[in-house]
């Protein structure tokens, strides 16, 4: 594969499973060093010794995403080690689903926090680095949830809207420093997070989780339901100089679910 990425040093939340571990293993076959933030030791862990097999640099920090001084000290840490970020991916994000009666208040804010919270604490850490180097990319996940909604979506559909209209105003901010700043609004993935949304939603509408998956499959225009490898393409196309003209932007990759 193209080192394209060789040098760069690339940040991932949420990097232990999921798009987030896509993402980690994708950069690192492009070269790239990764430093992979989770809650989850072990699986954080794995991934980062799978970046290692590839040639490259790669370090975890295990801290929560709503820790309010936790972006920072790991900002501060990878620029000692590594002088740099080049690109930072917001991968890290949670699901509940609940009719609007039963969403407590604990649920609403522990999904804001973890979804748009925290997804704003490390954008903010990171900007002064970006402006400083004049060069740069962000990729905040957010969803086809965050452009349209269903029922029993209430807070995951506010936070990852929120995601959007961050990523609309950290692009403005950063443009005049030569910073992109875009938002990827995947649809149904083949996560283990999707996976738990289908055997908790399936469960509630009197269906096995593969039946669940099957549905949103067929609902889907292409038929089927996305590869987290797919979406970890579209962010090495973001965070590559092919993209440079490309900012403030939410790009759906939803198999034609949102038009």
């Amino acid at each position: 594969m193209n080192k394209r990425f060789e040098k760069n040093v690339v940040l991932i939340t949420g990097s232990a499973t999921g798009l987030g571990e896509a993402c980690a293993v994708r950069f690192a076959e492009e070269g790239a060093d990764i430093v992979c933030v989770d809650i989850n030791e072990r699986e954080n862990i794995k991934t980062v010794e799978d970046c290692k097999k590839l040639g490259v640099r790669s370090v975890s920090f295990i801290r929560n995403v709503t820790d309010r001084s936790g972006a920072d000290e790991i900002i501060s840490s990878v620029i000692k080690e590594f002088g740099k970020i080049d690109t930072l991916i917001c991968s890290a994000g949670l699901y509940t689903g609940s009719s609007i009666e039963e969403v407590t208040i604990e649920q609403w804010e522990t999904i804001i926090d973890i979804n748009l919270t925290g997804t704003f604490l490390y954008n903010r850490a990171v900007a002064p680095i970006m402006k400083s180097q004049k060069t740069g990319s962000i990729i905040n996940i957010s969803s086809m949830a965050g452009k349209t909604s269903w029922e029993a979506s209430f807070e995951y559909s506010a936070s990852k809207s929120g995601v959007i209209g961050l990523t609309r105003s950290m692009a403005m901010e950063l443009a005049p420093y030569g910073a992109t700043v875009n938002a990827l609004c995947p649809g149904n993935t083949l996560t283990a997070m999707v996976k738990s949304v289908a055997r908790q939603i399936g469960d509630r509408d009197g269906m096995t989780a593969q039946e669940w998956l099957d549905m949103r499959a067929n609902d889907c225009p292409m038929k089927r339901l996305a590869e987290p490898w797919e979406m970890a393409g579209i962010t090495a196309f973001l965070a590559s100089n092919d993209s440079r003209y490309i900012t403030g932007q939410s790009l759906s990759a939803d198999g034609g679910m949102v038009l």
